[in-house]
């Protein structure tokens, strides 16, 4: 394991994961445009879940890059980076059931996202997370669920509309999971690693 986490911190190889979160970051804003410019102006952060937490793990990386680490970003990229790719994948495999199909980009959206929750899993060792930082990174991902389900910012899945009710618990019930695992593997075992 230790050699598996001193490759994830090479430079180099920080520098080619960096690039492909930067392109993967942009192209999730970019596949969310139509429905931010729908959303009324105040909402519109709140929009594209999957290209934040993204860019939360490019910040997270460029300043590997640099020889530093941000707890709070460590922690902001972590909860969000699991918490979005398992729903993804989630909602995709629920689309495939449903439909008996999926379009190259729902598939592509399957890989990507399950790389997003890999990478969070893969760096969490090498995060140094306080237990406020892993606060604040709770409440936003809680957050998100006011504004996903009350205020009708998530994603748009319309083959899943009759579903809504119970794609909201099922997604309260993945950001708990979320939350307890993020503090089993940035608190209690980054803390007995150390």
């Amino acid at each position: 394991m230790n050699i598996l986490y001193s490759m994830l911190r090479l430079k180099s190889n920080l520098i080619v994961l960096f690039i492909i979160n930067v392109l993967g970051t942009i192209w999730g804003y970019y596949w969310y445009r139509f429905q931010i410019y729908d959303t009324p102006k105040w909402l519109r952060i709140f929009v594209p879940d999957s290209p934040t937490a993204s860019l939360f793990f490019c910040f997270v990386l460029l300043l590997f890059i640099l020889n530093k680490k941000n707890g709070l970003l460590e922690a902001l990229a972590y909860v969000s980076l699991l918490k979005y790719g398992i729903w993804a994948v989630v909602m995709n495999g629920i689309v495939l059931y449903l439909t008996g199909g999926l379009d190259l980009v729902a598939y592509l959206l399957i890989f990507s996202h399950g790389g997003m929750a890999l990478q969070a899993m893969l760096y969490a060792p090498t995060f140094e997370v306080k237990k406020w930082h892993l606060a604040v990174a709770s409440v936003w991902i809680l957050q998100d669920l006011i504004f996903d389900y009350v205020f009708g910012t998530m994603p748009e899945y319309y083959m899943l509309s009759d579903y809504k009710i119970w794609i909201a618990l099922l997604t309260f019930w993945l950001t708990i999971f979320v939350i307890f695992i993020a503090y089993y593997q940035l608190i209690l075992r980054n803390r007995t690693k150390m």
